[in-house]
């Protein structure tokens, strides 16, 4: 009778200790964020998905594969494995949804509320693995120092002023594109620009440009904003060039109007002739 007893505690005692070790394990690998099924993470992809279907699948696929408009023309590019960033970049600038396919889609005010991005992003983010909305501490530049300033302007003059030009201002490029300006762009939607190269732009990995060195490029672009203009229009920051071409235009032009007015205003003299 001991012996039944030794056995089945024996067992119960194993059996106990294999459950701590699973319990203990799952609760070592499963992520953190990891949530249930009706958890606000899985709610949040379902509205993206719903919000999705409505506003993006006709252009983008029902599932974000990619589209045609049933003669082979791409009407939008795959969606899988850009990552949430992208996302977050192309919906808050209103960028998309797209009126119309151009060599390049503008900027304009956005269509979706900032829950409704988030849910989108979320829900793009979940088909595959791709570049997150970063946090807000690595673009917040209002603690930078006039060193990371500095180291900012060079990098963004060597990698960037090809086609934003060295104010940030943006400039053209071929085949009916451009670069825009910087002047009304977040330290978000720069970060998310430099991680994701929305359109025309490069990827800028954190392999090419390190998170400190967006940074750096955030808080010159950032001063640049906040820059006066004490000498009166900043005529494109453009320097010489362009106030040499307002000179002539206006200056010289000015001299000519009033050259030819004066010349207007003095009395034609005109020959007598005398008789014989």
């Amino acid at each position: 009778m001991r012996l039944v007893r030794r056995g089945g505690f024996a067992k119960a005692l194993v059996v106990g200790a294999a459950l701590l070790i699973v319990g203990s394990a799952y609760g070592v690998l499963v992520p953190n964020g990891a949530m249930g099924a009706d958890g606000p993470q899985s709610q949040q992809i379902e509205e993206g998905r719903r919000l999705f279907a409505v506003g993006c699948s006709s252009c983008h696929g029902l599932h974000a594969e990619g589209g045609t408009n049933g003669e082979g023309r791409v009407t939008g590019p795959s969606l899988i494995g850009v990552g949430a960033a992208a996302v977050d970049f192309q919906v808050s600038t209103g960028r998309m949804p797209a009126v119309q396919t151009g060599a390049q889609v503008p900027q304009k005010p956005p269509v979706y509320s900032t829950e409704e991005t988030a849910a989108l992003a979320a829900y793009i983010a979940s088909l595959a693995p791709g570049p997150a909305v970063p946090a807000q501490e690595a673009y917040d530049v209002s603690n930078a120092t006039q060193a990371e300033i500095v180291q900012g302007g060079e990098l963004f003059r060597t990698n960037c002023t090809a086609c934003h030009n060295f104010a940030g201002r943006g400039g053209a490029l071929p085949n009916g594109r451009y670069a825009p300006s910087l002047m009304q762009t977040t330290p978000r939607n720069m970060y998310q620009a430099m991680l994701t190269g929305p359109q025309q732009m490069p990827v800028f990995s954190d392999q090419v440009l390190r998170p400190e060195d967006k940074r750096a490029i955030i808080a010159y672009l950032v001063g640049l904003q906040q820059s006066d203009d004490p000498g009166g229009f900043p005529l494109g920051r453009l320097g010489p060039v362009s106030e040499g071409l307002w000179g002539w235009l206006v200056g010289i032009g000015l001299l000519v109007v009033v050259a030819v007015w004066i010349g207007a205003k003095v009395p034609r003299v005109g020959r007598t002739r005398t008789k014989v």
